[in-house]
Order: structure tokens, then C-alpha cells, then sequence
């Protein structure tokens, strides 16, 4: 018979069948027993393949310590656990899961204690997180690290100095005659001229360096592990990249060139003394050689 309110067992494995997410029931062992078709087709594995193997061998091996402390601790209380994993298909792939536990006591009809596993797929939601975070860290126009993580950079490099005892160095970079671009040939094509500068600004880094849009025409370097000389090598590399002439749609060609100022600490400094230091360094530096540009 049935209880008041319960679902008839066909009715039971209809919803298990049908569920949009994927269901798991395992052992308190963590050995599957079931899985609905959801959750095969998340995994890309049938459920024969599934049946007997343990749930945790799905899971990343990055991700396993975290999801052994979860399992286990559902096992300990068995209470309902919620975790985020990430569960490896049958190509290698990833794919980024909420996890819901449940652990169901046995009965007195002979059902044994089992766990309940709700599944989601939460692709879509990490990759809007991460379009989330990227915008509030980078320059819409030109992709390039804004302030913000500009800042970050710049204080990674320093205690990574300090650690490691190495240089670390700052170019500020001011785009010569941009108002007049603006003024004479529109914002448009402004745009165009400082999404090409940052093109041609990342083409001459090294793989450790960040450059990063912090300012109208304001670009800044932070240069790991780079005393002044490795700086000088690698302002004279950009100021060659800019000065090619850019060629703009309608045959409009512009003639660019940069001011360039360079600020050096050495890796013996506190970082958080060195960071305005260092800036002020570079600033007044790039304001120096802006004058020269002018006269």
C-alpha cells in the first residue's frame, strides 16, 4: 500500500527517469547503484559502464581531496551536504557540477541505507562568473588589465621581489597627441588608435610582464624580475612597435608616437612602501620625456 501522499514505485521511477538533472544513488561506501539519463548524458557514459564503480572516481583529480572531506562528512551527519565539484567525461572533458547529498536510512521493509545525489550542470553559470569578474577587471575597449588589476599585478611583483630578492620595474606610457587625434578626427577612430597601441604594446612583451590600460591614453608595464636595464631594452622595443604608422580604414594614416617613463626598485624593499614609490617614479619620469616630446 501506499502511503498517504507518497508516489506509487512506477510513478517514483518515472520522476527518477525523467529528472532534468542528474540522480545518483550509491552505497555509503559511495558505489553507484543508479543513475537516470540525465546524468549519463552530462557524463557521456552509460549507465552498465557507471554500476559499481565509486562516485568519487568521477571527480577531477584536483577536486578529489575536497569531495572525499564532503562525502565523508555527509556519512558522519548525515544530513543534506551541497558542494561544487568538477566531474571528468568519457573524452577528458570537464564539466562543473552543484552537488546535493542526501543520505537515506534504511527501513524496516529491508531497504538498505543508500545516499542521493542531485546533480547540475552549472557550465552556464561559471562561464557568466567568469565574464563577470574578467569585465570588472579589464578595459572593455582594448581587453587590456584595468587599474584594478593593474594594481594587483603590480603588488604580486613586488613580493615576489622581496621573496626572491629580484628587481622589479614600472613603465608608464602616455600616447603622444591623442587629444588632437580626438579633437580632429572623432572618438571613433580615438578608439580604434588605443585598441591598436595596446595590440602593438602586448607584441613586445615577455610573458611575465602586464601591461594595462589605466587612463584615457594611459598605459602601464609592470616588469617582474627586470632591473633598469632589462626596462630601457624593452621601452625602446615599444617606442619602435608604436612609431610604424598606423594605416585606419577610408586610407586615414597617422603618424604615432609614446612618452615613456621608467621607475626600478630593487627586490630588498617593502612592497607596500615600494608600490606608490615606484609609481611616482615612473609618473614624473614619463612627464620628463613627455616635455622633450613637446618642445
Amino acid at each position: 500500500m501506499v502511503a498517504p501522499g507518497e508516489l506509487p514505485p512506477a510513478d517514483r521511477r518515472s520522476a527518477f527517469s525523467n529528472a532534468p538533472m542528474g540522480v545518483l544513488l550509491a552505497t555509503p561506501t559511495g558505489l553507484l547503484v543508479d543513475v537516470n539519463p540525465a546524468f549519463t548524458r552530462m557524463i557521456g557514459r552509460s549507465a552498465e559502464e557507471l554500476y559499481g564503480t565509486s562516485v568519487l572516481e568521477l571527480v577531477h583529480p584536483d577536486a578529489a581531496p575536497a569531495a572525499v572531506e564532503a562525502f565523508a562528512e555527509l556519512v558522519e551527519r548525515r544530513q543534506t551536504m551541497r558542494h561544487e565539484t568538477r566531474l571528468v567525461r568519457r573524452d577528458g572533458s570537464l564539466v562543473p557540477v552543484q552537488v546535493t547529498s542526501s543520505w537515506v536510512d534504511g527501513t524496516p521493509d529491508g531497504d538498505p541505507p543508500h545516499v542521493v545525489v542531485i546533480v547540475e550542470d552549472i557550465t552556464d553559470r561559471k562561464a557568466l562568473e567568469a565574464a563577470l569578474v574578467h569585465r570588472s577587471l579589464h578595459d572593455p575597449l582594448t581587453g587590456l588589465p584595468n587599474r584594478i588589476l593593474f594594481n594587483d599585478r603590480l603588488h604580486h611583483a613586488l613580493e615576489r621581489g622581496r621573496r626572491e630578492r629580484t628587481p622589479t620595474s614600472l613603465l608608464g606610457i602616455d600616447l603622444d597627441g591623442f587629444k588632437q587625434i580626438n579633437d580632429q578626427y572623432g572618438h571613433p577612430v580615438g578608439d580604434e588608435v588605443l585598441v591598436a597601441v595596446a595590440g602593438r604594446l602586448t607584441s613586445v612583451l615577455r610573458a611575465s610582464d602586464t601591461a594595462a590600460r589605466v587612463g584615457g591614453d594611459e598605459f602601464s608595464i609592470v616588469c617582474e624580475n627586470s632591473g633598469r636595464a632589462d626596462a630601457e631594452a624593452l621601452a625602446t622595443r615599444l617606442r619602435d612597435s608604436v612609431r610604424e604608422p598606423l594605416h585606419l580604414a577610408g586610407g586615414l594614416t597617422l603618424p604615432l608616437t609614446v612618452s615613456i617613463g621608467i621607475g626600478t626598485v630593487e627586490g630588498d624593499v617593502d612592497p607596500e612602501r615600494a608600490f606608490g614609490a615606484l609609481v611616482r617614479e615612473a609618473d614624473d619620469a614619463m612627464y620628463v620625456d613627455k616635455a622633450r616630446w613637446q618642445d
